[in-house]
């Protein structure tokens, strides 16, 4: 009770004496002193730990948040090695099989090659053989027929037959004469 006698006290002292237009009057400086005290305390037990609370809440989010961010990024860094190192490996697979197919197509070249070489080879063998065969055949009947010519013609020359061996005979000597010749 005793700041309340002091504080009416200086009121009365304070409106007794002229007024400073700077200055306000004791009683409002004293109310408003006691006003901004209340005040400050219950800012300093209230609001600023609130403030503080709520500061060091936020500055863990943005750390946390930043954290997580670090780890994203080192797992999408690690995602990314793993994407090129598949990559690479997928681009030496494709060369190897590239590699292969063109290793088997030489080889399946080669060996159509050597194949058709075979069959060309066989092919001459077998006209060779078959020409000769039709000249065998020819011959045998070039000289069958000059032998009818020849015989027809003795016998219009001897005009008389002669027997069909003998004259025969006569002939395959003279073509084999003419032949050796």
């Amino acid at each position: 009770m005793h700041v309340l006698a002091l504080v009416l006290q200086a009121a009365e002292e304070g409106s007794q004496q002229a007024k400073n237009p700077i200055l306000p009057a004791t009683n409002e400086i004293i109310w408003g002193s006691i006003a901004f005290i209340i005040l400050l305390v219950g800012m300093w037990r209230f609001a600023f730990p609130a403030v503080t609370k709520m500061m060091n809440d936020r500055t863990e989010r943005i750390r946390a948040n930043l954290d997580n961010a670090e780890k994203v990024k080192t797992e999408a860094q690690s995602i990314l090695d793993e994407y090129q190192r598949q990559l690479a490996d997928a681009k030496s697979e494709a060369n190897r099989i590239i590699e292969e197919a063109r290793q088997t197509a030489e080889a399946l070249r080669r060996d159509l090659m050597s194949r058709a070489e075979a069959e060309v080879a066989e092919l001459r063998q077998r006209s060779a053989e078959d020409i000769a065969a039709a000249q065998d055949r020819a011959l045998a009947d070039l000289r069958s027929r000059i032998s009818d010519l020849v015989i027809g013609a003795a016998e219009k020359v001897v005009e008389r037959s002669l027997d069909r061996e003998t004259n025969i005979a006569l002939i395959d000597s003279y073509i084999n004469s003419v032949s050796s010749a």
